[in-house]
């Protein structure tokens, strides 16, 4: 076999392999990136909404996706963002926590790590029931998806996270005290004698 033989031969294959290669999946590019939080110290998790580009702060959390993709229809389901995570200090400083790709589907394999909050990606949409950022440049709050827009608030009760504020620095809100089971009385209060030569007095259980 001839040298150009074998050359026209070998294209032959290459072609004939690049023509039945699967292509490679499309991705949509979405205008808004839906996350989930949790506060662990209340229990609480909310589904927000965040603009490509926008930032929005979830407690002491400033989430701020980058790209959100998805596939189409007909496509295996996949859905994926590129976000920056950052963490509002007691000191008014902003230092960066997070910045990769979360996975829809494994919210764990790239987790956001801190103490007090979780976030991860829930989905991507082009459309949103929360106004698009008006340009000025200000973070805004995190507001949990109306039930007509398709999330959901599992603590229940709509609307923006209740935040106490120090010096303009959201504050993660105090356990609920646990009640006691000590008895307060003062042991040298005087007491009521029941005739039987003793006196009434609190039993714990």
């Amino acid at each position: 076999m001839s040298h150009h033989t074998r050359l026209a031969l070998l294209v032959a294959s290459v072609l004939t392999a690049v023509s039945v290669a699967p292509a490679a999946a499309e991705k949509i590019a979405n205008k808004v990136a839906v996350f989930s939080g949790l506060d662990k110290i209340t229990g609480r998790i909310i589904t927000f909404d965040v603009y490509i580009g926008e930032t929005v702060q979830f407690g002491m959390l400033q989430v701020t996706p980058r790209v959100c993709y998805s596939r189409p229809e007909t496509e295996a389901a996949a859905t994926d963002a590129f976000v920056q995570v950052d963490e509002v200090t007691l000191d008014s400083h902003i230092r960066e926590i997070f910045n990769g790709w979360m996975f829809a589907s494994s919210p764990g394999l790239n987790a956001v790590e801190h103490p007090v909050y979780d976030v991860w990606l829930s989905d991507c949409r082009m459309e949103s029931d929360i106004p698009p950022p008006s340009g000025d440049g200000k973070t805004r709050l995190a507001a949990a998806r109306s039930s007509s827009g398709g999330g959901s608030d599992r603590a229940g009760g709509a609307g923006e996270i209740g935040l106490t504020l120090v010096g303009g620095i959201p504050v993660p809100p105090l356990k609920p005290a646990m009640p006691t089971m000590i008895d307060t009385t003062d042991p040298n209060a005087p007491t009521e004698d029941n005739g039987q030569g003793s006196t009434d007095s609190q039993v714990l259980d």
